[in-house]
């Protein structure tokens, strides 16, 4: 796949890659560089890390060895809690961009909306957008109605919304939302873990298609335009991940599968944050 395939036009200009690798807990010996190697030989261009991560720099290793133009790759990082009820925006990011070894990065995204910070944050990203740092800036983990807070205060529409979003979490509302307000949205544990790896109706749709219950479910994100950017540190997961563009899945196929919505979160949120997300 070449970098202009299955993209996202974003609303700054900039395009987003559909199919992404996302890095989370890979911080082994030279895990996060051989998934990187694995990823981009298989066609991902998208690379999705974050300053808690904690492996930034075996990001920028892994890049750093990749015989792969800047232009061709794009780079997702994200700003913590902690540095933002600091002010240390600026300098976090300095952080995330040495330690990645970059000159700029593609997306730079508030981590979570940490409230009475959040919008000093977005404030600091445009300003590090106007610097050039950085291309696109976002947000991670926002619904509703900190998104409105955000409008109220910016003219600058965030980028790209990333949520925890998959078959057993369907946040239809958050879509329609942020597709109306023209804010791209990526889902992160788009698998959601593996907790439906077994769904019958998946099983039936994917012994169809020749597929995985795996691959039907990333179809059905990215059939709806949601970027997915699932975690995987094993070369056959990782190309098993990326073959979903070969197939479409019909529309009485796509509304069974968002039927099985049962809001079922099975990423963790932290514990600063969890007085503001009961469900």
């Amino acid at each position: 796949m070449s970098f202009d395939d299955h993209t996202i036009l974003l609303n700054d200009g900039h395009k987003m890659p559909l199919l992404g690798l996302g890095v989370y807990k890979a911080v082994g010996d030279n895990e996060v560089e051989q998934a990187i190697n694995h990823a981009v030989s298989a066609g991902y261009h998208l690379i999705d890390t974050a300053s808690v991560y904690k492996n930034e720099d075996g990001v920028g290793r892994g890049i750093k060895a990749l015989n792969v133009p800047r232009k061709d790759l794009f780079i997702t990082t994200k700003i913590w809690n902690t540095a933002q009820r600091m002010g240390d925006v600026e300098d976090s990011f300095n952080r995330s961009l040495e330690r990645l070894g970059l000159d700029y990065v593609d997306l730079y995204l508030i981590h979570w909306p940490v409230p009475g910070c959040f919008l000093q944050t977005w404030k600091a990203l445009e300003k590090l957008q106007a610097s050039g740092k950085v291309k696109s800036i976002g947000v991670s983990n926002f619904r509703i109605p900190e998104l409105e807070m955000l409008k109220s205060v910016s003219g600058i529409v965030p980028a790209v919304n990333q949520v925890e979003f998959h078959p057993l979490f369907n946040q239809k509302e958050l879509l329609a939302y942020c597709k109306q307000e023209g804010i791209a949205l990526q889902a992160y544990a788009p698998l959601a873990r593996g907790a439906y790896l077994h769904s019958p109706l998946l099983l039936e749709i994917g012994s169809k298609y020749g597929k995985t219950t795996s691959q039907i479910g990333l179809r059905w994100l990215v059939q709806q335009g949601v970027s997915v950017i699932p975690k995987s540190v094993h070369k056959e997961r990782i190309e098993e991940n990326a073959a979903i563009f070969d197939f479409s899945l019909d529309e009485e196929e796509m509304h069974a599968i968002a039927a099985m919505d049962n809001k079922q979160r099975t990423a963790g949120i932290p514990e600063d944050m969890l007085p503001y997300y009961k469900d």
